[in-house]
């Protein structure tokens, strides 16, 4: 089993004969699997988890499984809940679906869980935790060995074939969408406690950098994939009291580990589809991205869309790529987007022309202007 999240495109936790809250202090198995998820959750790695997984998945997020008044064994009903309609995987699913049961114990979802399905004897079903984690203590999955009259189980096992193969290719559809994301997230989130503390020293070195951008009093600038903000506060003192920074990042706990620092205008966001109008920045400072989004030409034409002519973009990193690429054992990349080769014409056709490229030993530095 993963100690952690990093390179994980997705979690499903399926089921066994045991309980999710016997104490896990003196069973390291499960304590594994509650880090685990509870370590998933935190970095919106999707999950899916079935059964004493839909458990172990509540009790990660902050609920609590228990003993049910009676076991559930057999084919049974669940009700979809109102919130059904609108859950990315539940919508468009019957009102009530035959499903197997398997437990003897219940579920209490976290607070803010969306519930997503019930029954009688267990009002939590099916719940959604985030925007990315879902528990079924139901199955969807029926197989052969299902509790009930053996001449019923093969027809049974047909009924629930078309919403269990609809549910679960949503999910994988939903995995596959966000993997990249998810890529990004799980590697950042282990980080973000320690960011600060491994690479608050190059602050002097970031704002120099900034300077180079040629920013004024009152302007607008964003910091793109900001991390801790380390850029933050030299832009700041940019722009003034009168200007607008924004820090930008997709991993939250990235996002948490800034606002420690006491840094604000922060935004949880994919950079390459930025929540901001078109033309309502002066300026873009990124610091090691290009070279780590999933399409560097697309999100280059996304800053431009939000930067107005005559705006400024300002790429930056503290190695050079030299150094970089030997402090990985690994020769410099003909097709690395930074390479000027390729990052001059990249710029040209996404609206920016490149007036400035340093690839010089200790540093990176590329100056664009938005094009009118």
């Amino acid at each position: 089993m993963p100690s952690a999240p990093a390179g994980l495109a997705a979690l499903v936790v399926t089921g066994e004969p045991t309980a999710a809250y016997e104490d896990a202090s003196s069973l390291a198995p499960r304590a594994a699997e509650l880090a685990l998820l509870r370590a998933a959750l935190e970095a919106e790695v999707p999950v899916l988890g079935l059964c004493l997984g839909a458990r172990l998945l509540a009790v990660a997020g902050g609920g609590t499984a228990r003993p049910g008044e009676a076991p559930r064994t057999g084919w049974g009903e669940v009700r979809t809940a109102p919130g059904a309609p609108a859950d990315p995987l539940f919508a468009g699913l019957p009102e009530r679906l035959r499903v197997l049961h398997r437990h003897g114990d219940t579920v209490d979802p976290p607070t803010g869980a969306a519930l997503l399905a019930s029954c009688d004897s267990h009002p939590a079903q099916a719940f959604r935790i985030g925007a990315t984690a879902w528990g079924l203590h139901f199955h969807l999955e029926g197989h052969r060995a299902a509790p009930g009259p053996e001449e019923a189980a093969p027809g049974e096992l047909l009924t629930p074939a078309p919403r269990r193969d609809q549910l679960y290719e949503r999910f994988a559809a939903l995995v596959a969408s966000r993997a990249v994301g998810t890529a990004t997230r799980a590697f950042f989130t282990s980080r973000a406690a320690t960011w600060e503390e491994r690479f608050g020293a190059d602050g002097p070195r970031y704002a120099a950098a900034v300077s180079r951008m040629g920013l004024r009093a009152g302007q607008r600038v964003l910091d793109v994939g900001c991390g801790s903000g380390r850029a933050l506060p030299a832009l700041r003192a940019e722009v003034g009291a009168g200007g607008v920074v924004l820090g930008a990042d997709l991993t939250p706990a990235m996002l948490a580990a800034a606002a420690r620092q006491g840094r604000t205008g922060l935004l949880l966001a994919d950079a390459c589809r930025l929540p901001l109008r078109g033309g309502s920045l002066d300026g873009i400072f990124s610091a090691g991205l290009v070279d780590h989004v999933p399409d560097p030409v697309e999100a280059l034409r996304e800053w431009a869309r939000v930067t107005a002519p005559g705006g400024v973009l300002l790429l930056f990193h503290p190695s050079g790529r030299a150094e970089r690429a030997a402090r990985h054992g690994r020769p410099l990349d003909p097709a690395d987007p930074l390479a000027q080769e390729n990052l001059r014409p990249a710029l040209h056709a996404t609206g920016w022309d490149l007036a400035c490229y340093e690839d010089a030993t200790h540093h990176f530095l590329a100056r664009a202007v938005r094009a009118g």
